[in-house]
């Protein structure tokens, strides 16, 4: 019951004063468009970047609340923070998703479907996100064929140290604490953040199906980030962090709380390493990452208590070189090697398998004129069991005026079968091969003379053989035919006055997927709006609202949010967040449940 229960779900899922933004915030550049640092506007990709200073206005706790709201982004959750999660771009589920924390890959090895848990992440050391739209493979490999999110943490950029604290208690019996420490002396530099989370929760089985046990959750949490300049071009960064979490969550299927609670304790770490240096005309980049999750489950059954766990394990190596070929054009190339593990173990059996993937790269981009850029990319991957894949990607940037971005994009991408779709006890298929995929875009973007802007995309996703779970077969199975994805992204982004801000955003989706599981319960239609409002000289406030249509089985639902920051002084805010102001009804995934209306307040200092 457990085994089908979990895979179900896998299946289904104020600005801070000046001083602050300047120890933690970056540039605006977009860094995971290519496999180099590119300006926004030079770049044939749909890329949406969220600063720290935009999570600030809002306050949310949960990284998803915030990433909803984005065009071409939707999300499924079973339940209060901590509970499994998912997110979907154009269309693709979470498993089609690459996820990146300071470089280092989050998607966990030892998922049925290798992913990151959206779930259990939060904004509290979150300095920028860039989310990367279309199939992605050539530039990140086998999985990213629905998109990229790259997370930043805290950064150190302005001489000296700066310290910020923060704490928020609320509804649910939530409270987070967060300290973050940032310095720089000459050329080092050195950033941390320590956050703690805990809440009673809610039940994950709805509430309105009659249930009302409360499922819990804390963590805590770990963030570094050190850099080093010893001249001449050479520079060492080393990132990581550390995370160590235990939750409670309501199991059995259907889905009920009346039986003893699953508990859940997790812990993960990561840690890359990466040194910069120059050879003549070349740039090099040598990097070591090295990712490792464990869950271990305790389940409460008719028969007593089961136990089980999971391990998932990642080492990557990669080598990146870059150099110019004229004044119009550079190449980038490289190559990496990754070792994937997955461990099972415990009442339901034990399985060991693990993964190697090689991969070759190449990358030239090239502006023959001051209005176009164009970058085509070329990667070669080995699968230890499956052997070899070559992906491309072609992007075009057209600027005919200074305001008008044209952009158009075609890429292929391919994901294998996860170590746990092959071998999972009971459910594994041994003969399963590996998915392809392409994808198509054509996209504008038009800049506003008050420095907002306005686009739209057109994109196109085409899958082979996708891998579902079978209820016939109770395991997984190659999906034949062709699924298909495409739609329309809207955003904009426009200044009404100095004082009222104006954001919205439109995806339509329409899905042919054949039977795969998967790509289901993504919304016909999704909508947001934003309101940004400078209420008076130190009172500020947010307004967000989304609307969700067309979701298979499940009904509409629009959900509101909103938050008021006080700027109090001497670098302290405070703020009153309201979640799910008309108390809505309304489920992401069908039986589990989310929050009624809900209260926190906050206060951040800086010095």
């Amino acid at each position: 019951m457990r085994l089908t229960a979990l895979i179900l779900t896998a299946n289904a899922l104020s600005p801070l004063p000046l001083l602050a933004q300047e120890a933690f915030e970056l540039d605006t550049i977009v860094v995971t468009a290519n496999l180099e640092e590119t300006e926004a506007s030079r770049t044939g990709a749909s890329v949406s970047v969220v600063t720290e200073e935009d999570l600030k206005k809002t306050a949310e706790t949960k990284l998803t609340d915030y990433l909803a709201r984005l065009p071409g982004v939707s999300v499924r959750t079973t339940g209060p923070l901590g509970s499994l999660g998912g997110i979907s771009v154009r269309g693709a589920s979470q498993n089609y998703v690459t996820v990146t924390v300071d470089g280092i890959d989050i998607t966990d090895p030892s998922q049925p479907q290798v992913s990151a848990n959206f779930g259990a992440l939060t904004t509290m050391d979150v300095s920028r996100i860039e989310v990367l739209r279309g199939s992605q493979s050539a530039l990140y490999g086998s999985r990213a064929v629905g998109g990229v999110i790259a997370i930043t943490t805290r950064r150190a950029t302005e001489e000296g140290v700066r310290q910020e604290a923060a704490a928020e208690a609320g509804s649910y019996g939530t409270a987070k604490l967060s300290y973050g420490y940032a310095m720089k002396r000459g050329a080092t530099d050195v950033a941390l953040t320590l956050s703690h989370v805990q809440t009673d929760g809610f039940s994950a089985a709805d509430e309105a199906d009659g249930n009302t046990e409360a499922d819990g959750y804390r963590a805590e949490r770990l963030s570094l980030a050190f850099g080093h300049d010893f001249g001449g071009g050479t520079k060492l960064t080393v990132t990581g962090f550390v995370e160590d979490a235990d939750g409670d969550f309501d199991e059995g299927f259907p889905l009920a709380d009346g039986t003893p609670d699953e508990t859940v304790e997790s812990r993960s770490a990561g840690l890359r390493g990466a040194l910069d240096f120059t050879t003549g005309a070349l740039d090099n980049t040598l990097a070591l990452t090295l990712y490792r999750t464990e869950r271990d489950y305790e389940s409460g059954t008719a028969f007593g208590f089961s136990r089980y766990g999971y391990t998932g394990t990642r080492t990557a190596l990669s080598y990146q070189g870059a150099t110019d070929l004229s004044e119009a054009a550079r190449l980038v190339f490289g190559g990496d090697i990754t070792r994937e593990g997955y461990k099972q173990r415990g009442d339901f059996g034990a399985a060991d398998a693990y993964t190697t993937l090689a991969g070759v790269f190449g990358e030239i981009t090239w502006a023959p004129t001051d209005q176009l850029d164009i970058a085509a990319t070329l990667r070669h991957d080995d699968n230890s069991r499956f052997g070899g894949f070559t992906t491309g990607r072609v992007s075009v940037a057209y600027r005919p005026t200074p305001d008008l971005t044209l952009r158009a994009v075609a890429a292929t991408g391919f994901r294998a079968p996860s170590n746990y779709e092959l071998f999972g006890d009971f459910v594994g298929n041994p003969a399963l091969e590996p998915e392809e995929s392409a994808s198509f875009e054509l996209g504008a973007e038009y800049a506003l003379a008050n420095g907002g802007s306005l686009s739209a995309t057109a994109f196109l996703l085409e899958a082979e053989n996708l891998i579902d779970y079978s209820f016939v077969t109770s395991a997984y199975v190659q999906v034949p035919g062709t699924s298909r994805r495409k739609g329309l992204e809207l955003a904009a982004d426009v200044p009404l006055s100095d004082r009222l801000r104006v954001t919205a955003a439109y995806t339509y989706t329409d899905s042919r997927a054949n039977t795969a599981s998967s790509w289901t319960g993504v919304p016909e239609h999704m909508a947001s709006l934003g309101l940004e409002a400078d209420l008076a000289d130190r009172l500020r406030g947010t307004f967000t609202v989304e609307r969700a249509v067309g979701r298979d089985t499940l009904p509409p639902y629009t959900v509101a949010n909103a938050t008021v920051t006080y700027d109090i002084g001497q670098g302290t805010e405070g703020y009153l967040r309201i979640e799910n102001i008309f108390d809505e009804q309304y489920q992401l995934v069908e039986g589990y449940g989310t929050s009624d209306r809900a209260l926190y307040l906050g206060l951040r200092k800086s010095f």
